[in-house]
């Protein structure tokens, strides 16, 4: 399965923060945005991955994630000229994926939660259609809202349903086959002007191929595409890693125990990271694994 986190976008509900730079460069307490979205793909043991950037900004992911070998990975990059939805990330990408199933991320959602990695590898082994995943949120009226039957089969998708039959809210992680490829290509631009990826999931509920995980209780989903959440997402990842001393998101952390790099390689990201107290962590966790 090849992966493809979606990072272009103006982020234009984070302006001014974002009139020079990427939302998904900006901060989320102590990393930058763009590692919980990758992290999640790495969790599912994904490591070939495709950027997807608005232009102008591609050097600077370059300078951040470099092509993915120091995390055993391999990251690519592509621009998206103009906003013109999520589905279009399958257009950008359609090379890239071949004759591969496929993972989307949306760049700046942050997923956390029990048993996460078991979850994802346990969906990702051998997609037939697509799996969705949903979030009971107390609001569904502001979400796109999935409607399931006992199996977890999607029955429906409604945006933003005035009489809501469910609430689980769709997240932005998508797994896909390959058909998804063809479904983007085949898609016309809405009344927005952008390829909705709604519609494409519809094309699988048709099909009776669209299954729904509920991530159930316990766990977090975050949306940071504004000020407000993005504060909100900060302050629950330091909450969280100062009460239990662990990091969310930490890339090398997940390489290493995911077993793309080894404690040697670990260790040698923490010493890059000179004294600061991220690479003190890794440091810490490679010299503790490996004795």
């Amino acid at each position: 399965m090849k992966g493809i986190v979606l990072a272009g976008g103006h982020g234009t509900r984070l302006r001014p923060l974002t009139h020079a730079v990427s939302k998904q460069l900006l901060p989320v307490y102590n990393k930058p945005m763009v590692y919980y979205p990758l992290s999640v793909l790495m969790l599912a043991d994904i490591r070939d991955v495709l950027l997807i950037v608005k232009p102008g900004q591609l050097h600077l992911f370059k300078a951040l994630l470099g092509d993915g070998r120091h995390l055993g990975m391999h990251i690519e990059y592509a621009e998206q000229p103009e906003a013109r939805g999520i589905g279009d990330a399958f257009r950008i990408g359609a090379d890239y994926i071949g004759d591969d199933e496929v993972a989307l991320v949306l760049g700046d959602n942050i997923f956390h939660g029990p048993s996460f990695s078991t979850l994802l590898m346990q969906h990702s082994s051998s997609v037939d259609g697509c799996v969705l995943f949903g979030y009971w949120v107390k609001d569904p009226e502001r979400y796109g809202v999935g409607e399931v039957d006992a199996e977890g089969m999607l029955l429906d998708i409604v945006e933003k349903p005035l009489h809501p039959r469910s609430n689980l809210a769709i997240t932005g992680l998508y797994f896909y086959d390959n058909e998804v490829v063809d479904i983007a290509q085949r898609l016309s631009p809405s009344d927005r002007g952008e390829l909705e990826i709604t519609e494409i999931n519809r094309a699988y509920v048709k099909r009776g191929k669209a299954r729904l995980v509920d991530l159930g209780r316990g766990f977090a989903w975050l949306d940071t595409g504004t000020h407000d959440s993005l504060l909100q997402a900060g302050h629950y990842v330091q909450m969280l890693e100062e009460r239990q001393g662990v990091r969310i998101a930490s890339l090398e952390e997940i390489a290493f125990r995911m077993h793309f790099i080894d404690a040697e390689a670990c260790y040698e990201l923490g010493v890059e990271f000179g004294a600061s107290e991220y690479g003190e962590y890794l440091r810490s966790i490679a010299t503790r694994e490996s004795q």
